[in-house]
């Protein structure tokens, strides 16, 4: 299929046909097995450098494509983003410490489809305050897809993730979005974390797109490091994230990342 086929909404976002969500499905179930893979081998003392070679060999052992490598002239096949590290953090030699958390964000292209998910991990013994903060930005995430259904706005979206967020007393990221995605990787909408009831598109049947919030402790600006890809917190607070590729059905959102092992969260509770 060609990506400029089909019926694009007023507002620029792509409406795709329901025969797609096949292709969807498959993306998204590699990348997300991708993700239950890699979590044994997330302990102290593995460097990050280490897991995205991993992640590679898989991507290629599957006959898929990495959507990252090449991207902008970036060179691992995941984002790996450590403790107050926002997003975009980039594989190294450093290695895990006792109680380090990390998300590790993957997207891979199977047979032209793009499946994008990313999910949070702990190097040995999770500390209090990095559980808290992982379960509320976990659950901030399924209560923005709750919000996605057809007659729903991105605004409600964005409400329901920052309305929970702030009541937790923790803080939303303002400076990276949610994306449509399907045969490409990035396209309208910008899917926003935080918002109005009411407002920005209307969702419709057949919109693909990710939800992806990224969950402080402390406050919500971030700054980008001297590599242009690394973001993390201003305050040094500790961040955290989770990820889902979405299509909205006629009653709702069909999550096309869903872990095959039932490992998206990481106590698995």
């Amino acid at each position: 299929m060609d990506e400029r086929k089909g019926r694009l909404t007023k507002d620029g976002i792509r409406i795709y046909d329901p025969a797609d969500f096949a292709g969807m499905h498959a993306a998204g179930a590699l990348a997300a097995s991708i993700l239950d893979r890699i979590a044994e081998h997330v302990e102290p003392g593995q460097s990050t450098a280490a897991l995205d070679k991993l992640i590679t060999e898989w991507v290629e052992e599957a006959g898929a494509t990495s959507a990252t490598i090449g991207y902008k002239g970036y060179k691992h096949a995941s984002c790996i983003s450590v403790n107050h590290v926002v997003c975009h953090g980039i594989p190294g030699d450093k290695t895990l410490k006792d109680g380090d958390i990390l998300n590790i964000d993957v997207t891979v292209i199977v047979d032209g489809w793009f499946g994008d998910t990313s999910r949070m991990y702990v190097a040995g013994k999770l500390p209090r305050k990095a559980e808290r903060l992982i379960q509320v930005t976990h659950d901030a995430l399924m209560k923005g897809i709750e919000a996605a259904k057809p007659g729903n706005t991105f605004g409600d979206i964005g409400a329901a993730i920052q309305t929970y967020v702030e009541s937790n007393r923790m803080s939303v990221v303002r400076d990276f979005c949610g994306h449509g995605l399907g045969r490409v990787f990035h396209a309208p909408p910008n899917v926003l974390h935080y918002g109005r009831p009411g407002t920005a598109a209307t969702l419709e049947e057949g919109m693909f797109f990710t939800i992806e919030p990224m969950v402080n402790l402390g406050r919500p600006e971030t700054k980008v490091l001297a590599d242009d890809w690394t973001a993390v917190t201003r305050d040094k607070s500790l961040s955290a994230q989770f990820e889902h590729s979405i299509g909205i059905t006629a009653d709702g959102a069909d999550i096309f990342t869903l872990s095959p092992a039932g490992t998206f969260h990481p106590t698995y509770g």
